[in-house]
C-alpha cells in the first residue's frame, strides 16, 4: 500500500510539502517555504520531518517559493537525488532560489551586526548561494504530457495548469504488485480569464487528487470589468497628477499587468509617460517568458506578434507590446524613481509589501492623495499588504509611520488562482468514480466553503491536518 504524508500547506496557502512512499520507492512532492506571519515562517527553521537519504526523487509543480524555497535546504541536508519540474520551470526556479538566498544572506548579516553589539549569538541564514548552485546541479526539466519513469514502479506526467509560466498539473502513475494507482496533484490551477498563459488542462480520472483551495470560497470579479476598473484607474491617476503603484509578484502577475497596460497603449489609452520595471528578478523572469512564447495562449500570442515592433532583432515580446516599458536595475535606478511625483506607473515587489523595493516607493507615495496603489494578488494574512487592502490608516517602513491618503484598489479579477467556480467546473471533468479529494492550499474559510460546495455535486471531500497520513 502506498502511503502520503502532509507536511505543508495544509493549515494555510504556503510551505507545500507532501511525502509519497511506495513499497520500492520514497518520493517528495514539493518543497516550499512557509511565508507569511514571522510565526508561520518560524517553521523554515525546524528540520525536514523525514529522512533526508530515504529520498528518491523530488517532483515540483512549478518555481514559486512557496512550493520550491526549502529545495536548498533538502540538498544542504544531504539530499543529492533529481529534481523533476518542467523545462519553463528549470529556467525559473534559478532566479528565484537564488535570489531567496541573497535576501536570507542579507537579512542575517543585519540581524548579526545587531546581535553583536548586544553580545548575542550570531545565527545563519537557512541557506546560502552555494547551496543553490548545488540544487539546481540536480533539477531537471520535461516537457509537457512527456511520461517518464522517475523511480521504480513511479511514473510522472506534467500538464499545464495555467497558473505561471511552467505550472504543471502533476500526475503520478504508482505500480505496486502489477495495481496501478493515480495521484494527481493539482498545484496552483490557473485562472482561466488570466493573460498569456493557457487555461488549465483537464484531467478525467485519478485514485487520489490533492486540490487547492487558494480561492475555494469566493469568485473573481469578471476580467471585462476589472479591466474596465484598471483603465479608470490609471485615467483618473492621469487626470490628478499621481504616480500610480503595483505591487506584484516577479513570476506570472508582472507579465499579466504588462500585457495589459501593453493593450491599453496599443488603444491609446495609456498616458503615463513611462512604465517602469523596477525589479530585477522580475526583469529576469519576464526575459525568460519571452523565450517560452510557445507555451502562450493562441489569442494572446497573436495579439503580441500583430502590434509589437521588430526593433529587438525582429523578435516579438511584452517589450516591444508596450514600448514605455522601462526597466529600472540598479539601486540607483530605483532610488531615482522615488524623485517622480507624477506621471509614472511604477511596478514593484514584494506582491505583499513585505520587502523589495516596492517598500521605498510606497514610503514616498502612500501620504499623497493623487496617489493610487493596484494590488493584483493574494494578500496573505498578517502581510503589510493585506493591511492597506483591510484599510490601514498609518503604514510602518522601518522607524516611520506612513499617512496612508493614497487610493487603494483591490483587483481580484487579475489573480493567477482558479476561483471557486472555476475550481468546481474543473472538478466536473473527472468521469466515472470519483477519487478520493483533499483539499489543500487553502485557508480554513476558503477549504471550508469550497468543501461544502462540492459535497453538494457528488464529492466527498477530506480536509488533511499537518502530519496526517493516509493510505490507498
Amino acid at each position: 500500500m502506498a502511503q502520503l504524508t502532509f507536511y505543508g500547506a495544509v493549515e494555510g496557502v504556503t510551505g507545500s510539502l507532501y511525502l509519497l512512499q511506495t513499497d520500492k520507492a520514497t518520493l517528495l512532492l514539493e518543497c516550499g517555504l512557509f511565508q507569511g506571519r514571522r510565526e508561520e515562517e518560524d517553521a523554515n527553521e525546524k528540520p525536514l520531518p523525514f529522512e533526508t537519504s530515504t529520498i528518491d526523487a523530488v517532483v515540483l509543480s512549478h518555481a514559486h517559493l512557496d512550493h520550491s524555497g526549502r529545495l536548498p535546504l533538502l540538498v544542504k541536508s544531504g539530499y543529492s537525488g533529481p529534481i523533476y519540474m518542467t523545462r519553463a520551470s528549470s529556467d525559473l526556479i534559478e532566479i528565484l532560489l537564488k535570489d531567496a538566498a541573497s535576501l536570507q544572506e542579507r537579512d542575517v548579516e543585519w540581524e548579526n551586526k545587531r546581535r553583536r553589539r548586544a553580545g548575542k549569538q550570531e545565527i545563519e541564514p537557512l541557506y546560502r548561494l552555494e547551496d543553490v548552485e548545488a540544487t539546481l546541479d540536480y533539477c531537471q526539466g520535461l516537457r509537457y504530457h512527456q511520461r517518464t519513469n522517475i523511480a521504480d514502479g513511479v511514473d510522472i506526467r506534467f500538464l499545464d495548469a495555467g497558473h505561471i509560466l511552467g505550472s504543471a498539473i502533476v500526475e503520478l502513475y504508482i505500480n505496486e504488485r502489477g495495481v496501478e494507482k493515480k495521484l494527481v496533484f493539482s498545484g496552483d490551477l490557473g485562472n482561466c480569464q488570466a493573460a498569456l498563459l493557457r487555461d488549465p488542462e483537464v484531467v478525467e480520472e485519478a485514485d487520489i487528487l490533492l486540490l487547492e483551495s487558494t480561492y475555494g470560497d469566493r469568485d473573481h470579479r469578471s476580467m471585462e470589468d476589472t479591466l474596465q476598473e484598471f483603465e479608470d484607474v490609471i485615467e483618473e491617476a492621469s487626470a490628478n497628477g499621481g504616480n500610480i503603484l503595483i505591487p506584484s509578484f516577479a513570476v506570472g502577475r508582472t507579465q499579466e499587468i504588462l500585457f495589459r497596460l501593453g493593450e491599453l497603449y496599443q488603444a491609446g489609452k495609456l498616458r503615463h509617460q513611462a512604465v517602469y520595471l523596477d525589479s530585477p528578478m522580475a526583469i529576469a523572469v519576464t526575459e525568460i517568458y519571452h523565450r517560452y512564447q510557445d507555451i502562450y495562449n493562441e489569442e494572446d500570442k497573436a495579439v503580441i506578434d500583430a502590434t509589437s515592433s521588430t526593433s529587438r532583432a525582429n523578435q516579438k515580446s511584452l517589450h516591444t507590446f508596450l514600448p514605455v516599458l522601462r526597466y529600472s536595475t540598479t539601486t540607483e535606478e530605483s532610488i531615482a524613481l522615488n524623485k517622480l511625483e507624477s506621471g509614472a506607473i511604477i511596478i514593484a515587489g514584494s506582491g505583499m509589501c513585505n520587502g523589495g523595493r516596492i517598500r521605498h516607493h510606497l514610503k514616498h507615495n502612500l501620504w499623497r492623495r493623487q496617489s493610487h496603489v493596484i494590488f493584483v494578488g493574494f494578500q496573505a494574512m498578517g502581510t503589510p499588504g493585506r493591511a492597506l487592502v483591510d484599510g490601514a490608516e498609518y503604514f510602518k517602513i522601518g522607524g516611520d509611520e506612513i499617512a496612508v491618503r493614497a487610493a487603494i484598489h483591490t483587483m481580484g479579477g487579475f489573480s493567477a488562482h482558479s476561483s471557486r467556480t472555476q475550481l468546481i467546473e474543473w472538478l466536473g471533468y473527472f468521469q466515472g468514480e470519483k477519487p478520493r479529494l483533499f483539499l489543500v492550499h487553502g485557508e480554513e474559510k476558503a477549504k471550508l466553503t469550497l468543501s461544502e460546495a462540492v459535497k453538494e455535486i457528488g464529492w466527498h471531500p477530506e480536509i488533511p491536518h499537518l502530519g496526517q497520513k493516509i493510505t490507498f
